[in-house]
C-alpha cells in the first residue's frame, strides 16, 4: 500500500503497471470551534485545510449541518448521484437537495472561506460554528445545533453500538 499525504479516498484505486495500489486516507477528523464574521467568512482549521485543499465544495448536509467535500471526494459523491434513476421521484429530490445547494469555495490568504447566505440560513449559522471531520468530508454546524445533536450525556452507547453492529460493523 502507498500512503499519499493528500489522498482522501479509501476506496479509490489506481493502476501502477500491472499492480493496483490502494490509496490510504488519513481522513478528516477532529472537532474545531470558530465563528463566522459579519461577511459570512469562516476560518477553516489548518488541520482540515491541509486535507480539504485550497478549493472544495460545500453543500447542504443531513441533520441540519453543511457538508464540505474535498474536490476528489465530491466527484465520487457526484458520480453516485448521477447513477440515481431520473424516473424515481425520491432520487430526483435527493439529488436536488445536494446539487442545488452545492457551491465551490476557495480559501483566502487568511485561511477563511465565504459561506453563502443560503447555506448559512439552511444550517442556522449566525455566529459560532463547530467544524468536525468525519472521514471523507467535514461537517459545519451552528454551535447550538451541534451541542443539541451531540449531547453525549443523553446517548445510550450500548443501543448505538448494537445499531452499528446491525450494519455489519463490529467494534
Amino acid at each position: 500500500m502507498v500512503d499519499l499525504p493528500n489522498a482522501s479516498s479509501l476506496s479509490e484505486k489506481i493502476k501502477d503497471g500491472e499492480r493496483k495500489v490502494r490509496i490510504v486516507s488519513k481522513g478528516l477528523k477532529g472537532e474545531y470551534n470558530h465563528s463566522v464574521d459579519a461577511k459570512g467568512r469562516m476560518i477553516v482549521p489548518s488541520k482540515l485545510r491541509e486535507q480539504l485543499g485550497m478549493s472544495f465544495v460545500v453543500t447542504r448536509g443531513v441533520d441540519g449541518c453543511l457538508f464540505a467535500y474535498p474536490n476528489d471526494e465530491w466527484e465520487i459523491f457526484e458520480g453516485k448521484l448521477r447513477q440515481l434513476p431520473m424516473t424515481d421521484k425520491n432520487a430526483r429530490k435527493f439529488k436536488r437537495f445536494f446539487e442545488a445547494g452545492a457551491t465551490d469555495c476557495e480559501i483566502d490568504n487568511q485561511g477563511r472561506v465565504l459561506l453563502p447566505v443560503v447555506l448559512r440560513e439552511f444550517a442556522g449559522i449566525t455566529k459560532d460554528v463547530t467544524i468536525v471531520g468525519v472521514g471523507e468530508r467535514a461537517e459545519i454546524w451552528s454551535k447550538e445545533k451541534w451541542e443539541e445533536e451531540n449531547d453525549i450525556d443523553n446517548v445510550d452507547f450500548d443501543e448505538l453500538a448494537q445499531g452499528i453492529e446491525n450494519l455489519g460493523i463490529i467494534i
